[in-house]
């Protein structure tokens, strides 16, 4: 399909428009302007782009991309090293950030939802970003640790009193740590995000919540493995997830 179909397909159904980010969203360094072949993945990391070269891909689709916000803007380096690539080569880079976390569909938070089993989802924090939602039944902290273990395939790190038992719990993928207070003015339970901050120990237990640092990775496979298949099932294309191992 013709590359611009295919973006604007993706920014309508993402809302890219509706959102401040700390990248740009959409296509961040042109290639050819056919896509048959996508390969997608967390980050646009040097690994990532050699598997891409390795499936004849056409495209690369992200969550993390590149020209954050704050960054040197100089292309050099690792940087230039990782563009150059992507150039010689004429693949796409397309990136899909904040827009990726949110759908209610295909998106990062949707994925840890579903996975949780929630049900009365609603919003919370600095644009909305953060979820949270009642599980089935209450269970433990041990158990919830259990399965975020075991459909993320990286054990959390557990801060707050283990003894508490688990109904309400707050969730953003990512690094979203600081939404924790947040979580614990709701009266929530439990929050879970990506990564941990020194500080996010002491507020778990001086505001009587539960944190799970689930890993930043870990937490945000979902919304470029839903896209994905969603669009190889709405256009025919040919997509391929490869996933860079990566422990944080």
């Amino acid at each position: 399909m013709e590359r611009d179909q295919l973006l604007n397909y993706c920014d309508t159904l993402l809302n890219v428009a509706a959102w401040r980010d700390y990248a740009p969203n959409g296509l961040q360094v042109e290639g050819r302007a056919q896509i048959d072949r996508l390969v997608t993945g967390v980050t646009a990391s040097a690994a990532l782009i050699e598997a891409a070269l390795d499936m004849r891909a056409d495209a690369i689709l992200v969550h993390h991309g590149y020209f954050w916000k704050n960054e040197p803007p100089q292309i050099t380096g690792m940087k230039y090293r990782r563009i150059k690539q992507l150039i010689q080569n004429d693949i796409n880079l397309i990136a899909y950030h904040l827009p990726l976390d949110d759908h209610p569909l295909y998106g990062n938070n949707a994925g840890m939802a579903d996975l949780l089993g929630l049900s009365n989802l609603s919003r919370f924090g600095h644009q909305q970003l953060a979820w949270a939602g009642e599980l089935t039944q209450p269970c433990s902290v041990e158990s919830l640790a259990a399965l975020l273990n075991a459909g993320l395939q990286r054990p959390p790190v557990v801060v707050g009193s283990t003894e508490k038992w688990i109904h309400r719990v707050g969730f953003c993928s990512g690094g979203a740590q600081d939404y924790l207070s947040d979580a614990a003015a709701l009266g929530l339970d439990a929050y879970i995000s990506g990564e941990i901050s020194e500080r996010s120990t002491h507020i778990a237990r001086e505001c009587d919540i539960v944190y799970f640092s689930a890993g930043h990775h870990a937490t945000e496979r979902f919304g470029v493995q839903r896209l994905g298949r969603h669009l190889a099932e709405q256009f025919g294309l040919e997509v391929c997830y490869i996933e860079i191992e990566n422990p944080v």
